[in-house]
């Protein structure tokens, strides 16, 4: 829980197990209050305010648990050091005032802000720029600041009417945008709401003094953090300070510099160019001139394929008060560029203690770096120790930070522009809530699953592999109650020809699950049918064995399935099959039925989904957002169904000829019937968009767009009426 130091403001994490608070209206006198809690305000310590006493009531030793306030100890052993040797001059006050104090850097409140967007989409980087774009206008607005928008990309929400105040339709460079600059002299600039393309445009605006010049202050993330986070040679520097580590890498400017690192670190190794757009030019085997041609910079990695990649979203404010929003974890080992691969929030394999040791490590670069916003921190953690290196550290918003926003409902967009102009964390509103404070750590009672789209089989001669360059046009999300639910449901959003984790797509193929390829899952699948053992399977892919014996719980149930037909399958079999994420039309090809009677006879089961909220503060508040989904592991559902609503289906996902243009269009949908006085519902289930944003719909059902589960959410809500197009 979130508590305040009275004479700082500083707002730490702690962990709780208490029902209990002192009044601190009858605290005798020379007693003063040392901790609130952020959220109900109750007691959290007191301290004498001349005698050596002080008491907290959350547990600073904080065994599995933040070590935010570890330094109690510390404190509380050095006062008893200095009362033996008799020098009590200092009061304990005094030193834990000393030792939590931060000199914030402040700017003045700007009247006007210019956003770099993100321009037109590319393969790395596309919607999930509008979204953090649109949720940065509209944070900026409630602070009465007027917003100036360059993007040229005519198919987004964010350069509609009725959102910024100016939209320049200009290509994202550094010529036209100090022309914009000129015009019309804004005071601040924010550049991490666009993506790559922003950051490399605000860096060159930096280094030829355009901000100087028209006195700009670069909101949020000072200049010079981006691009120590950038540099490999700094960045790696800096790292090294705080006593981390960075895997080994060097960069070289020449393709016989190239040869000579990659020497000296050790084969494999893996060459790719800094400063890139969704790993460009990653290629393990790459050639160092092929990469050159990218950047005039080239890194040589050390590779640590095989190794688990973890990441962490992390929110720094002005005062120096740090959470973690989100931490997740890939399926995929490393060497798979975390755009291309399945991930996982929260992680499933870490232990309480290999967590926190991530949590304290990200929160120590957060600060070193002076990260003000959000950040995204890669790690490579050895599945046989607790050995990790730090990957990167992205300190801008990105796709990981939109599927961490939707996977947890904390706007991180609408955060981090907050954060931006100087106002501290405890004072900005739990979205989920509405009562407590945004500085708190989402505790998830659900799992989410990313699975990317690829569109491979569009294009001639394209490699079907995927590594460690991306290669996928958008991503779909689900949320479950398990994580064998939540996966065949991403499955089947990807997809909508498929049923699940089919293993009668694809043939077993060791060489594809050495060397993922796109349907890799698919293969592994194939594999498992084909009783490959979880040991061996493991060998191939390095996948943690933890998502393999899941895996194989999908397939060995499928089995079990086949011997069944429609006429002998059981009650509890097919409230089993519905609990692992089993679709109607998935059963149907098992049992050899068709989707609509599995359908019939779910219903005579009376095997129905629930309709849960998520909560991400472990029941202790009411959760009060609109954010929803389906699950058969429930008995109840969360709240009650009155009707009068519109249902509007989303696009989907973002595929190659269908975009950010059909969100543009939902959302604009959205908005005319809120003006019509309409209540509306919202079926989606891309996390790069605007239409599943919380505040854009009355209900946001994170979902699949299927027959079976649109009829659901139908029969459950009975609207007045629903809109395809």
């Amino acid at each position: 829980l979130p508590c305040t130091h009275s004479e700082t403001g500083r707002c730490f994490m702690t962990s709780q197990n208490h029902g209990f608070a002192v009044d601190t209206k009858t605290l005798p006198q020379g007693w003063k209050t040392l901790f609130t809690n952020e959220n109900d305000k109750t007691n959290e310590g007191i301290i004498h305010e001349s005698l050596p006493y002080f008491s907290v009531q959350f547990h600073p030793e904080h065994t599995a648990g933040p070590t935010d306030l570890e330094c109690l100890f510390d404190i509380f052993v050095d006062a008893v050091r200095q009362y033996k040797t008799k020098k009590t001059s200092v009061t304990i006050d005094s030193m834990i005032t000393e030792s939590l104090k931060f000199k914030p850097t402040l700017q003045e409140k700007p009247k006007k802000v210019l956003i770099l967007g993100s321009g037109g989409l590319s393969i790395g980087q596309a919607g999930e720029f509008d979204y953090s774009g649109s949720q940065g206008v509209k944070a900026l607005q409630e602070e009465k600041i007027q917003t100036v928008l360059i993007n040229p990309n005519i198919a987004t929400v964010q350069t509609s009417k009725g959102l910024a105040d100016k939209v320049y339709f200009l290509p994202i460079t550094p010529e036209y945008v100090e022309q914009v600059i000129k015009a019309e002299r804004p005071t601040g600039v924010l550049l991490t709401f666009g993506g790559q393309t922003a950051l490399n445009c605000g860096v060159q605006l930096k280094k030829s003094g355009v901000f100087e010049k028209y006195n700009v202050n670069v909101l949020g993330t000072p200049i010079q953090s981006i691009i120590d986070t950038e540099d490999r040679k700094i960045f790696a520097e800096k790292i090294n300070l705080i006593g981390e580590k960075v895997a080994p890498s060097a960069a070289v400017e020449s393709v016989d510099e190239a040869i000579a690192a990659a020497k000296n670190i050790g084969y494999p190794v893996m060459a790719r160019a800094a400063f890139s757009l969704g790993g460009l030019g990653s290629g393990l085997r790459a050639l160092a001139h092929q990469a050159l041609s990218h950047s005039d910079q080239l890194i040589i990695d050390k590779s640590l394929k095989g190794w688990k990649e973890v990441e962490y979203e992390v929110v720094r404010d002005a005062y120096d008060n740090c959470i973690t929003v989100c931490n997740m974890e890939n399926v995929d080992p490393l060497g798979i560029h975390t755009g291309e691969s399945i991930v996982v929030a929260p992680s499933q394999t870490l232990s309480n203690r290999e967590y926190y040791m991530l949590r304290n490590t990200a929160i120590k670069v957060i600060r070193h770096f002076g990260v003000v916003g959000e950040c995204n921190i890669q790690y490579a953690l050895n599945p046989n120790s607790e050995e990790f290196y730090i990957i990167e550290v992205n300190a801008r918003l990105s796709r990981s930070s939109a599927l961490a926003s939707k996977a947890t409902g904390y706007p991180l967009a609408y955060v981090a522009a907050k954060l931006a102009l100087g106002i501290p964390l405890p004072e900005i509103k739990n979205s989920v809530t509405g009562v407590t404070t945004a500085c708190f750590e989402p505790s998830l009672d659900y799992c989410v699953v990313k699975i990317p789209r690829w569109d491979l089989a569009k294009f001639n001669k394209v490699s079907k592999k995927i590594g460690s360059s991306m290669k996928s046009v958008g991503e779909v999300m689900s949320i479950g109650r398990n994580f064998q639910e939540a996966f065949q449901k991403a499955l089947r959003m990807v997809d909508e020809n498929v049923n699940g984790f089919d293993p009668n797509i694809k043939k077993v193929n060791e060489d594809e699950l050495r060397e993922p390829t796109d349907k890799r899952m698919f293969v592994l699948a194939a594999a498992l049918r084909a009783n490959y053992s979880v040991e061996k399977l493991y060998e191939l892919t390095k996948i943690d064995r933890w998502f393999l014996e899941k895996f194989k719980i999908i397939i060995d149930y499928y089995k079990d399935l086949e011997l069944s037909s429609h006429e002998t399958i059981s009650n509890d079999m097919l409230k089993k099959a519905k609990q692992m994420g089993f679709s109607d039309k998935q059963i149907a090809a098992a049992i050899k039925s068709t989707e609509l009677a599995v359908r019939k006879l779910r219903e005579e089961y009376k095997i129905v989904p629930y309709v849960k909220r998520i909560d991400t503060v472990a029941a202790e508040w009411p959760a009060t957002t609109n954010y929803l989904y389906l699950t058969y592991n429930a008995n109840t559902h969360d709240l009650e169904f009155p009707g009068e609503f519109v249902i509007v289906l989303g696009s989907g996902v973002y595929r190659i000829g269908s975009s950010v243009e059909f969100d543009w269009c939902a959302v604009g949908c959205l908005r005319e019937l809120r003006n019509q006085g309409k209540k509306t519902i919202m079926i989606n289930y891309n996390p790069e968009t605007v239409s599943t944003d919380y505040d854009m719909s009355d209900r946001l059902y994170f979902e699949e767009i299927s027959f079976e589960v649109v009829m659901d959410i139908y029969n459950l809500e009975q609207p007045d009426g629903i809109i395809l197009s």
